[in-house]
């Protein structure tokens, strides 16, 4: 199949595309400048154009089978016309009209675990108004919630690898007990690539965590491990400090978490089903295991 991607130059993109030629399929990734580069994937071919930018999409598709979509942020900096909105929303739309233009019908779709209609957090809300607009299109659709990924390439894994390798104390928002279900980016991939030649699911929407279950403690203690730093010593900021602090400085770029990642971080990331696993044919990689790898390669 030749598989049309956007967000390739991401972290999950890096590894979809490879987990795409493995399986025999081309990829054609959209790429906002001529100039991008993908590294050590020479294979892939790349088009030009702008999720945001609907006429920029034109015959972009042209010839593909199938659409992966993974365009997505963390993190709105409004003044420069980056918000939820264009890239979760619009950019959607936008993808899909232009699917449906190309006589495509298969489709996936990156979403977050915890979208859902009521969400409080601008960044969940609009992951799941996104979903609204997949799941009443035409295509033959699969969307894919994924818990915390973590694998070699990911911001979050540098930040808690540079954290237990160079700090004397790790810093934690409130009492680190949340819990969480880290998923590897290599079992993420394998999922995506698995479906697209998967009928059984189509129409379904997946949560996508690891087979484990750990605090945030516990995954400090996991990286500590990974690295031959047994149990980091950490200091425990009070959530009401935090959250007060944040308020007043997440409108500054440097300043590191916003108030939504905050509220998100400490509600936790655990799936209720996993039926991901089985019908996707996912050998999901244990957790100790799979840090260890990203970190030391």
């Amino acid at each position: 199949m030749k598989i049309f991607l956007t967000g390739a130059t991401g972290f999950v993109g890096h590894h979809i595309i490879q987990a795409l030629l493995t399986r025999g399929h081309s990829v054609r990734c959209l790429v906002r400048t001529p100039a991008t580069q993908l590294s050590r994937l020479d294979h892939a071919e790349t088009v030009q154009g702008d999720v945001t930018i609907p006429e920029t999409l034109h015959n972009a598709l042209t010839g593909c089978d199938a659409v992966i979509h993974l365009v997505g942020i963390i993190r709105p900096f409004p003044r420069k016309g980056i918000t939820f909105e264009r890239l979760h929303v619009n950019a959607t739309r936008n993808i899909v009209t232009a699917a449906q233009a190309a006589g495509i019908t298969r489709y996936l779709h990156m979403s977050a675990l915890g979208a859902h209609a009521d969400a409080n957090e601008d960044y969940m809300s609009s992951k799941w108004a996104a979903e609204q607009i997949v799941r009443t299109s035409p295509l033959q659709w699969t969307i894919f919630r994924p818990a915390l990924i973590y694998g070699s390439g990911g911001e979050f894994t540098h930040m808690l690898h540079q954290q237990v390798r160079f700090l004397p104390i790790i810093p934690i928002i409130g009492n680190g007990q949340y819990q969480l279900s880290p998923v590897a980016v290599t079992d993420i991939a394998s999922g995506f690539a698995n479906a697209l030649t998967s009928k059984i699911s189509i129409g379904k929407t997946y949560e996508c965590c690891g087979n484990e279950c750990c605090s945030y403690n516990e995954l400090i203690d996991l990286f500590g491990a990974a690295i031959g730093r047994q149990r980091p010593f950490k200091l425990h900021q009070p959530l009401g400090l935090m959250r007060a602090m944040t308020r007043a400085l997440e409108q500054f770029a440097t300043y590191p978490v916003t108030s939504d990642q905050i509220s998100m971080l400490i509600r936790g990331a655990t799936c209720h089903d996993q039926s991901w696993r089985t019908d996707l044919t996912v050998p999901i990689t244990p957790l100790a295991e799979g840090i260890k790898k990203a970190l030391t390669g």
